[in-house]
């Protein structure tokens, strides 16, 4: 009789899993905070909520959310440190824009078996992201499922929590007639719109990951993994410094449908494409796709990542305080008021440069 045990003969590999977390422990440590209680491995993780006793009204904020179809690319190319920043972007971002700090991450592997490096990568990746963006990765789960995900197959997904003072939410409750919207660049696509950005490149077009494209000045597979920049820590900084009256992560949706979001009903937010010349990777998927420029920028962020909503004397110190932390930004726009109650929140006028 084999000395398999019955999980095991099913599927699931307990042992495999322990040695992932074995792995993947100094990574976690790595992004310890001071309030993190305890180490990694037990059934919940501690963070000491003494903390907000600096707040003179603390608010806690929350966010969850995945990495989509990207993680295909991730799986198919074998590179598996990169995803997490790809997670992490997408939890902590969607906190910043309301002005709250994260403080904690924690995360999801599901996978059809654990091959201990390759999660131990993953969790590498959601580690650094975690560090970039100041906060700790807390804890999370492996999860193997077998007959439900392919033998290598596997999902990420998360989520977040920080704090922000009652009084300093950001929103459209701050958004004032004349401020100006501050565009920040993303690093490409992101983690948003990748079932048309496979379905056009890949399926339909035919074109390998492996591919040279000439217009990318790399292959195609180096360039839909691009990591999502991972803002927080920059946007917060801007914020210390900066007044600032909202802000937007332009993610599924598009410019207008996120910037839409933070806008109050009786204002709107133009933005002018001819401020800023998308990354070529955008350009291509609407070429090899014939895709109309609705719905391209419905469904890609066109070469911006966040959007600031700030007062106009503040342009020039803004854009210069995200220079010096590496963020390249420029003025995309302004809010003025909006014509009628039916009229959209946001919208895109002109045309981009020429490239």
């Amino acid at each position: 009789m084999s000395n398999e045990s019955a999980y095991a003969r099913a599927g699931v590999d307990i042992e495999a899993g322990e040695r992932a977390v074995d792995l993947m422990k100094a990574h976690v440590a790595a992004t310890r905070r001071p309030e993190v209680l305890g180490g990694l491995g037990g059934f919940a993780g501690f963070f000491d909520a003494s903390a907000l006793r600096a707040y003179r009204h603390p608010v806690l904020a929350t966010s969850t959310d995945g990495v989509g179809t990207k993680v295909a690319i991730a799986q198919a190319m074998d590179v598996h440190d990169t995803i997490g920043f790809d997670l992490v972007g997408m939890l902590v971002d969607d906190l910043v824009v309301v002005g709250a700090e994260p403080w904690f991450v924690t995360d999801y592997i599901a996978c059809g078996h654990v091959d201990p490096d390759r999660i131990a990568n993953v969790v590498k990746g959601v580690a650094a992201a975690c560090a970039k963006a100041g906060c700790s990765l807390l804890g999370g789960e492996t999860a193997e499922h077998p007959g439900l995900l392919a033998h290598d197959e596997y999902d990420v997904a998360g989520a977040t929590t920080g704090a922000v003072e009652y009084d300093e939410i950001l929103g459209p409750q701050r958004v004032q007639e004349g401020d100006a919207l501050l565009a920040v660049a993303s690093s490409g696509l992101h983690s948003n719109g990748y079932s048309l950005v496979r379905k056009v490149l890949l399926a339909d077009a035919g074109w390998t990951l492996d591919r040279h494209i000439d217009e990318l000045g790399r292959t195609l597979g180096e360039e839909l993994l691009e990591p999502t920049t991972v803002y927080a820590s920059d946007l917060l900084a801007l914020v210390r410094q900066v007044e600032v009256h909202a802000m937007s992560h332009i993610t599924g949706g598009g410019l207008v449908n996120n910037l839409a979001r933070v806008i109050p009903d009786d204002l709107v937010a133009t933005v002018d494409r001819s401020t800023w010349t998308p990354a070529p990777i955008f350009n291509l998927v609407q070429q090899v796709g014939d895709v109309s420029q609705r719905d391209i920028e419905a469904t890609l962020n066109m070469g911006v990542g966040m959007v600031v909503v700030i007062p106009e004397a503040n342009i020039s110190e803004g854009i210069e305080v995200l220079a010096q932390r590496g963020l390249s930004a420029w003025q995309c726009g302004c809010v003025s008021h909006r014509g009628g109650v039916n009229d959209p929140g946001a919208v895109l006028v002109s045309n981009h440069p020429c490239r």
